[in-house]
């Protein structure tokens, strides 16, 4: 103390002269305190003479430490402590007063001994004194307010150090003076007090902490040599703030309004409590109700309100000036505040752990042993620091200070029980609302929460006062808040056991459940709690399912089934349901909050088609999206929720999502088979094993009992244990086995084996376990030497069970007595009795405590007990809470866990699936059952993030039933019929729309609810203002006669006919809120906002738009177009999207135009038409990049509504559209022209001639000037172009048209020629086509191909005009064309003689063969000729094969074509043949001889059966000449001329016959025309009948010479084996005619049937012109001096054939048949007449005598005239005749 006049002046001298100037210091009782201030004054006078004077600046102020000297405590205080000690109030205040006053300004310390007292301090001396002035409700009012002022200066003083009992002993003080005034300004004053000192002991424990924790930081983290408590003294003064002080104090005195959860306690002052006043003023009530931290919102009275202020004024008086000398006192040192902000995340490092100082005694008392209570400690608590030590014995205080009982019955609000009860729980709040980083960390103040507050708690949070309860709740909100982290079970047990209960019984108050419900309200805002909660207890296999089993109590309440149960007013069943909702509510904003970060709003998409990205608002401050939400969805930093920031990095357990949800989904499979085993156990425990949840061995079973025993049944437990099944008893051996029974006296060890089963009802079964827990027992105690044997144990067991049935059975009337029982149990003891006290203490204890199981408290309904028998159960429930809870908080206080902190979004998903069900029901009755706007505000937000949440997480199913529900609350799409919108409807479209805006990109198949609403909106808004009220009148199921009677989904129902029109006004007033300017714009902005959705829901946006307008337009009594024309709208909005996401809509657009230009309805159809022609404009306004083919998707639906709309006027729109875009966008269009081409292809076969000519107009000007000048934009629809001319060409219905389509085609192909670098250069679709070959498959192809197809479909003038004009084309341009190119090209030419595509009828067959076949064969023949050197090598035998497939038709004309032509072929290109050509054509004249010779006439039989496979049986009749013709056609009279009788000839198929017999007469006319081709080939046409003609003549004389002319045909380019091959086949022809010929009985047979018609078939010419043919080859050859070699040969065939002919001809009987070889005999004799004399020898000698046989013959003229000179040539060769004589010479 520093030491000077005015000091003196002051303090010390005034207030000892002021004591000394009372009147009752005067007296005698008083002498020894007057003579102690009379000494204390001179002595102090003496000072101040012998000292000189020291001026300061300021004298009121304390030196530095260093500096300073104390006062004599002898000497001086002494005097103050006598004054203490007076009964004097005047004395004892200024005392008091002084003191303090010394203390505040730092002139007493107090930390030298105490002279009277060694073991303590100056200063606790001091504070022994001051406290000591309080003796109860008798100490003057002004006395109480001076010790309060003194404790409150030495506690927070920064001058003098208190610590562990004389701390204690401030603070029971000043509780005491609480209590004990009657004084509400001291009441009040005491308790700011309190809360001031508890704030300053805390928070210079954590100051110090964190003191210690800098130093260490600045000395690298080394140990410190020195104590943690020395370092204290030098800087102590850091520990506190006067600026913090003032606020705590402040906000103590204004604590009115806290809130927090959970406390109980017991109380250790004695002789104070029990001086409490009977009687209570008002004041003093209005103070107990505002300090007890209520919210029920009571009323109070103006006047109370008023007492309070004044109240309030007075105490901040009074605290200001008391923390006002402190602060003066604190002014000198720099300080750091104090902070009391319990976020704070840092964990202060405890120093090295240090023993206190000796002067400060850790063993000091102050009579209730708090500061050396280490019972419930194993080993003694070791403190950090002594400050600490303080924080912990007084917060131990204040909890079992929380811990005393009430009295029973209902407490007296103004005993010291209740108010103490109420205090410290306040205190205990306040301590844990500013807990600090060491209070929240340190694990001595975590033991101490466990073991003495959560236990409080337990008591504190069933009880029946308000005040208490709601405590208890606000502390228990603080835990959690802060300590969650390190109370992870005992938070279980609060839920569990105690709230969530209370918020489920029926017999609960209103009250209660209010205040729980308010508590739920803070906990539910908090989204770390929430997601903390789910994660480490729904999430946990052995914790309850705390979040499941709050949502459903949430949800139950919301409904209003909780209030109902208990009989609640209306106001409150209102309130409750309110604030129900509330939490619901606040939890799904926990869940939106804490999944943020995953959603993308579709506001901030500015860009079109960029992907998602982060939520920034901020960043977009100007956009309004109208989200309501996001004042509830965003914020939620508000004073009713807690905040758990502080523990929410405490844990660092990995919380994976996929991990917990793995043990979620084991949690469930358990549930499931304990809900199993409950109803069937083995089912249960099979279904267990399976899972992998219990294993197969009998003690896996038997610990799942015990460690499962609350969930499990244990009627259904016992049960099991005692049946005879071997598994069963092998479980009940290791379930007993595993009870250890050690040191457990008998009954103690029966109640705990009961515990966890029931007694089954069969003896068998409890003899079982009777049995087994005797024997059990007496293992686990071999020495405890009462039980003879096992069998003793188990008798005895048997009769406490049975003692216990008797004294407690309701159902016994005469109970068992002591003495009966003893009797008993006589001689069970191997034959002796057991002791007789012993079992007389069993007997009392069980009839004092009976055997019983826990088990949960049922109720009834509330129909079945009245209002008294209801608070009457409450008691006994919370009793039963109570107990149970106790029970599982200490069994839990010194238990770890591991505590999860939540930091994963993905935790959401799980939780919103799991609650999902009980949100929506309670929503769905609120908006159904109640209209107040706020119940349906608090709904339609949980609605709105209920969807937000399975938005994020797309959860489609969940998404669908929360967005349905909603729709269904609008009213819109209700089946039933219009009723009067109300508010609450009108808000759910909004909300509706609302999500729509802001919840797009996630909404997939939900689009469908919200536009059908939007839809059905536009109809209520048009009924709304007036514009379509006649709908309402609609009736469903009836003839409307009216014609504005039509039905609507939203007016179907119960409106048949009309209604009344008040009623209709009504409606049509309710619709007009739809009208509203909000929901108009709203509703615009969900179409216009569609540019902000990403392309995912765009799409979806769009599919379910079109499938809600064809919905509008396929309805038959009202179709609609307002999705439609929302559709148009969206495609303008989204047109500058990328073209990725473009085409995907356009994709479902695209489709949706298909079906809607396909409607029926002519009106739809064609708004569907322009608005696609006004989107295809705009579209091809911005053009096309080359290969992309965007244009050709979006014009498709024109060509789909062409193909499928058969209505006229819309084709005719379809067509005048496209002919619009190509007048007006033709330099834009690029892949589009595939479809314009295609569109007018359809067009082309249309009959309307206004539709064909339009599109042939447009189509005509695209190929004659677009082309021209963009050619290589439309390169791409070359190939559709033509294919469309083609199609026009095709038309029959316009032949104009036709003849100038096939003139464009040409035009085309002249395109092909002038431009074939731009086909080159093109690749299109398929790169794979080499470049030289582009202008083939790309130009040449399409152009002579559709050709081919007018051709092929065309009638004759159209078919033979495209004919020409492709074959006009390869004779133009086919010298351009490359070898493979023709291949392909005459596979096209060659479908023109395709059979299968020939026409059906016989006629038109036959025309195409004579006409169009015959024509393209000499054609082909042409082109083949002109191109031959790039043909012959690829072609040829295709050629061939085609010429042989005419001569095998039965098209006489065609046949005879295709021998001709291949005479032409062979005339033309025969001297350009090779070798291998030659061999080509000689092996295809062999088979088309072989194959046309007609085998069956030889074979044909009356039967109508033929051998020959070869024949080919068609309706066509063609005759081999005239003659033939004329006899096919009178075949059918000539048959019926003949014998038809069954015995001469069977009856025959007419039809058949017929066939078969023209064919034959086909095959004949071939077979001469073959002869004569060869004939022709060889020798060139006309030479052989020139040959004949000179032959005849010189037979009749007539002598002409004989010329060999130049050599014509392709005689000299055959060598001798194609001679030879080309003989056989004469020769071949030859004999079948020969032997057909013989064949008189077939002929018969033949000409009976009717072939050939009057007279007998004969082959007469084929048989002679062939061999004629054959005589002719033979002689050239041997007549040829280039084939001498060969000559050998030739002679050999030509001898035999000339003898086989000779014979034969001597064999002719038939004159007509001798007459016809005549001409062979003649050109036999006349080509051997020419040959020379060697030669003529040979031949003249080889069929002389057959000449000689003819000479015996009927002869013709000529014949003897060859004869003559034959023989006189024989006679000269053969030097018959004299020289000279001869007549003739050799030719």
């Amino acid at each position: 103390m520093q030491v000077n006049r005015k000091t003196k002046n002051m303090f010390l001298c005034r207030a000892l002269e002021k004591i000394l100037g009372d009147k009752e210091t005067k007296k005698s009782y008083h002498v020894e305190l007057k003579k102690s201030c009379e000494a204390a004054l001179v002595d102090l006078k003496a000072e101040v003479k012998s000292q000189s004077l020291e001026t300061q600046s300021s004298a009121a102020l304390p030196l530095p430490k260093e500096r300073q000297r104390t006062l004599d405590s002898e000497k001086y205080i002494t005097p103050f402590e006598l004054a203490c000690q007076s009964k004097c109030s005047r004395i004892i205040i200024t005392s008091l007063d002084c003191l303090q006053k010394l203390i505040a300004y730092g002139h007493l310390v107090g930390n030298d001994a105490d002279p009277t007292l060694p073991d303590q301090r100056a200063i606790d001396h001091v504070v022994n004194t001051i406290c000591s002035c309080f003796h109860g409700v008798q100490t003057d009012e002004g006395v109480q307010l001076q010790i309060i002022k003194a404790l409150l200066t030495v506690v927070t003083s920064n001058t003098c150090e208190i610590h562990e009992g004389t701390v204690l002993q401030a603070v029971r003080t000043c509780y005491n003076i609480y209590l004990a005034s009657k004084n509400l300004i001291n009441q009040t004053t005491a308790k700011a007090t309190l809360t001031q000192m508890l704030n300053v002991i805390f928070s210079r424990m954590e100051n110090e902490a964190k003191h210690e924790e800098q130093l260490q930081n600045k000395l690298g983290m080394m140990k410190l040599e020195e104590p943690v408590i020395q370092v204290d003294h030098v800087n102590h003064e850091e520990s506190d703030s006067p600026s913090v002080d003032r606020r705590s104090s402040n906000a103590s005195s204004q604590e009115t309004h806290s809130q927090t959860n959970t406390t109980d306690s017991h109380s250790h002052e004695g002789h104070d409590d029990s001086q409490g006043q009977d009687s209570e003023t008002e004041s003093e009530k209005q103070e107990k109700e505002s300090v007890s931290g209520s919210e029920a919102n009571d009323a109070s009275s103006p006047a109370g309100r008023r007492g309070d202020e004044a109240v309030n004024t007075i105490v901040l008086s009074i605290i200001d000036d008391i923390i006002g000398h402190v602060c003066d006192d604190n002014e000198q040192a720099p300080q750091q505040p104090i902070s009391n902000n319990n976020n704070t995340n840092s964990n202060p490092a405890l120093l090295p752990k240090s023993e206190p100082r000796p002067i400060a005694d850790d063993r000091v008392s102050i009579g209730s042993n708090d500061t050396s209570d280490y019972s419930d400690h194993s080993q003694p608590m070791k403190f950090s620091h002594i400050l600490q030590k303080d924080a912990f014995l007084v917060f131990r205080s204040l909890c079992k200070l929380s811990m005393k009982p009430l009295p029973d019955g209902i407490p007296d609000p103004k005993s010291h029980e209740l108010r103490s009860k109420i205090l410290s729980l306040q205190l205990l709040l306040s301590i844990l609302q500013n807990a600090g980083p060491v209070f929240r960390t340190n694990d001595m103040f975590i033991s101490a929460i466990k073991q003495y507050l959560c236990v409080a708690l337990s008591k504190n949070g069933v009880s029946s006062v308000p005040e208490v309860f709601e405590l208890s709740l606000a502390i228990f909100l603080s835990l959690l808040s802060n300590f969650k982290v390190h109370l992870k079970m005992q938070i279980e047990v609060f839920f569990k056991e105690i709230f969530l209960n209370i918020l489920e019984t029926p017999a609960s108050s209103f009250d209660h459940k209010w205040m729980v419900i308010q508590a739920l309200t803070k906990i539910c805002a908090d989204a770390q709690s929430v997601v903390d909660i789910y994660l480490n207890y729904d999430c946990d296999l052995t914790a309850a399912n705390i979040f499941e089993r709050l949502v459903n109590d949430l949800s139950k309440i919301a409904r209003g089934r909780s209030a109902m149960e208990l009989g609640a007013t209306p106001h409150q069943e209102k309130a409750m349901r309110t604030k129900g909702l509330e939490c619901l509510v606040s939890i799904l904003k926990c869940m939106v909050e804490w999944s943020n970060d995953l959603y993308v709003s579709p506001t901030v998409q500015t860009n079109l088609g960029q992907d998602k990205m982060p939520d920034s608002r901020n960043l977009h401050p100007h956009v309004d999206d109208g989200d309501s939400i996001k004042g509830s969805m965003t914020s939620y930093g508000s004073v009713n929720s807690i905040n758990s920031q502080a523990s929410a990095n405490s844990a660092n357990i990995n919380d994976s999502p996929e991990q917990f949800e793995t043990i979620k989904q084991q949690k469930e499979i358990l549930e499931h088979g304990i809900d199993l085993f409950n109803k069937k156990p083995k089912r249960g425990v099979k279904f267990l094993q399976e899972h992998g949840i219990l294993g197969n061995l009998p003690e896996d079973v038997a610990e799942f009992f015990h460690s499962n025993c609350d969930r499990l049944d244990k009627a259904v437990v016992g049960d099991f244990l005692g049946d005879n099944d071997i598994f069963n008893k092998e479980v009940m051996y290791a379930y007993v086995d595993q009870l250890n029974f050690a040191g457990t006296d008998f009954v103690s060890a029966l109640r705990t084996f009961l515990e966890g089963f029931r007694l089954p009802g069969e003896a068998q079964k409890i003899d079982r376990l009777m049995e087994k827990f005797a024997g059990r027992y007496c293992e686990t105690n071999p020495t405890i030497g009462l039980f003879a044997s096992a069998d003793t144990a188990y008798v005895l067991a048997y009769s406490i069970i049975m003692l216990t049935t008797d004294l407690h059975s309701p159902q016994v009337k005469n109970k068992m007595t002591k003495e009966q029982y003893i009797k008993m149990n006589r001689g069970i003891n191997d034959s002796r009795d057991l002791p007789e006290e012993y079992l007389s203490a069993i007997y009392d204890e069980i009839a004092g405590n009976e055997i019983k199981m826990r088990t949960a408290f049922k109720t009834k309904s509330r129909d079945l007990y009245s209002e008294k028998q209801r608070k009457s159960l409450f008691i006994l429930e919370t009793e039963q809470m109570a107990l149970t809870a106790k029970c599982l908080m200490e069994a839990v206080s010194h238990v770890d866990s591991n505590f999860t902190t939540a930091t994963r979004h993905e935790h959401v998903r799980p939780m919103f699936k799991l609650a999902w069900t009980p949100f929506l029901a309670a929503f769905s009755v609120g908006l159904q059952d109640c209209d107040d706007s706020e119940i349906a505000a608090l709904c339609l937000d949980g609605i709105r993030c209920a969807i937000r949440i399975s938005c994020i997480f797309s959860t489609g199913l969940e998404r669908d039933a929360y967005v349905q529900a909603l729709s269904r609350f609008t009213l819109l799409t209700a089946t039933a019929g219009i009723t009067e919108m109300k508010a609450k409807n009108i808000d759910t479209i909004k909300t509706l729309i609302t999500v729509a805006q802001t919840d797009g990109n996630y909404l997939g198949t939900s689009w469908y609810e919200i536009l059908k609403c939007i839809s059905q909106l536009e109809l209520a808004q048009l009924i709304g203002t007036g514009v379509k009220t006649r709908y309402i009148t609609g009736t469903v199921g009836h003839v409307h006669t009216n014609q504005h009677s039509h039905g609507h989904d939203l007016l179907d129902g119960e409106y048949r006919g009309h209604i009344d029109h008040k009623r209709f006004q009504t409606i049509q007033e309710s619709m007009g809120e739809t009208s509203s300017q909000s929901v108009v714009v709203a509703v615009d902005r969900v179409f216009t906002g569609s540019t902000r959705l990403d392309g995912e829901a765009v799409v979806d946006f769009v599919k379910w738009l079109s499938h809600i307008s064809i919905e509008e337009l396929q309805n038959p009594k009202l179709p609609r177009m307002f999705s439609l024309q929302k559709i148009v709208e969206i495609s303008y909005y989204n047109m500058g999207r990328i073209r990725l996401q473009w085409s995907r809509i356009w994709e479902v657009l695209g489709d949706h135009f298909n079906k809607v230009g396909c409607i029926p309805n002519e009106d739809v159809a064609f708004f569907a038409v322009d608005s696609l022609r006004q989107l295809s404009m705009k579209f091809l306004e911005k053009g096309e990049l080359p290969n992309f083919r965007f244009q050709k998707d979006f014009l498709r639906p024109f060509e789909h509504i062409m193909k499928k709309n058969n209505s006229p006027t819309i084709r005719d729109m379809v067509v005048r559209c496209v002919a619009q875009m190509v007048n007006s966008q033709a330099g834009n269009i690029k892949s589009g022209w595939k479809n314009i081409f295609s569109v007018f292809h359809l067009a082309a076969s249309d009959h309307d001639e206004s539709i064909v000519e339009l599109a042939f107009q447009t189509t005509g000007k695209i190929i004659t000037s677009i082309f021209e000048k963009h050619f290589s934009a439309t390169i791409d629809s070359f190939q559709d172009a033509v294919k469309c001319l083609s199609e026009f060409a095709c038309n029959s219905a316009f032949p104009d048209t036709s003849m100038e389509a096939i003139r464009l085609i040409r035009h085309c192909a002249k395109y092909v020629f002038e431009k074939p670098q731009v086909f080159r250069e093109h690749c299109g679709d398929d790169i794979n086509i080499p470049e030289e070959d582009r202008v083939w498959v790309r130009g040449w192809f399409p152009v002579l191909f559709e050709l081919s197809c007018v051709i092929n479909r065309c009638k004759l003038d159209v078919r033979t005009r495209g004919l020409t004009v492709m074959f006009e084309i390869m004779k133009t341009y086919g010298h351009t064309f490359q070898q493979h190119w023709w291949r392909d090209l005459f596979n096209i030419v060659f479908r023109i003689f395709d059979y299968m595509k020939l026409p059906e009828a016989a006629s038109e067959k036959a025309e195409w063969m004579t006409t169009t076949c015959n024509h393209a064969l000499y054609a082909i023949v042409d082109v083949f000729t002109q191109y031959y050197e790039q043909l012959h090598s690829v072609l040829l035998q295709e050629l061939l094969t085609q010429l042989y497939w005419c001569v095998q038709q039965d098209n006489e004309q065609l046949a005879r074509s295709g021998t001709n032509c291949l005479e032409n072929l062979v005339i033309s290109n025969g001297d350009k043949f090779e070798s291998e050509q030659w061999n080509m054509m000689c092996e295809c004249m062999l088979e088309i001889f072989r194959m046309t010779i007609p085998h069956a006439l030889l074979t044909w039989r009356p039967t109508g059966l033929i051998e020959d496979d070869h024949v080919v049986t068609h309706n066509d009749s063609v005759g081999s000449d005239d003659d033939f013709r004329k006899r096919l056609d009178s075949s059918g009279t000539q048959t019926e001329s003949l014998d038809s009788s069954p015995d001469h000839l069977p009856k025959l198929d007419k039809r058949s016959d017929q066939q078969i017999f023209s064919s034959l007469l086909n095959k004949c006319v071939v077979q001469l025309e073959l002869i004569q081709t060869i004939d022709n080939i060889v020798f060139f046409p006309s030479t052989s009948k020139k040959d004949d003609e000179e032959n005849m003549a010189a037979a009749k004389g007539v002598e002409t010479p004989h010329e060999d002319g130049p050599e014509e045909g392709m005689y000299k380019h055959l060598n001798t084996q194609q001679l030879f091959l080309l003989l056989d086949c004469l020769l071949e022809s030859h004999r079948f005619a020969k032997s057909f010929n013989s064949n008189n009985e077939q002929r018969t047979a033949l000409w009976k049937a009717g072939f050939k018609g009057k007279s007998k078939p004969n082959l007469m010419k084929q048989e002679t012109t062939s061999l004629a043919c054959s005589f002719r080859i033979l002689f050239k050859m041997f007549s040829d001096e280039d084939r001498a070699g060969s000559w050998t040969e030739v002679q050999d065939r030509l001898l035999s054939l000339c003898k086989e002919a000779m014979e034969y001809y001597v064999s002719i009987q038939s004159d007509g048949h001798r007459d016809a070889w005549m001409s062979l005999v003649i050109l036999i004799l006349t080509k051997t007449l020419r040959l020379n004399d060697t030669h003529f020898k040979v031949h003249a000698s080889e069929y002389y005598l057959l000449i000689c046989d003819v000479i015996g013959l009927d002869l013709k003229p000529e014949l003897r005239t060859i004869l003559r000179k034959f023989f006189k040539r024989t006679g000269d060769a053969f030097g018959i005749t004299p020289p000279g004589q001869t007549g003739d010479t050799a030719p």
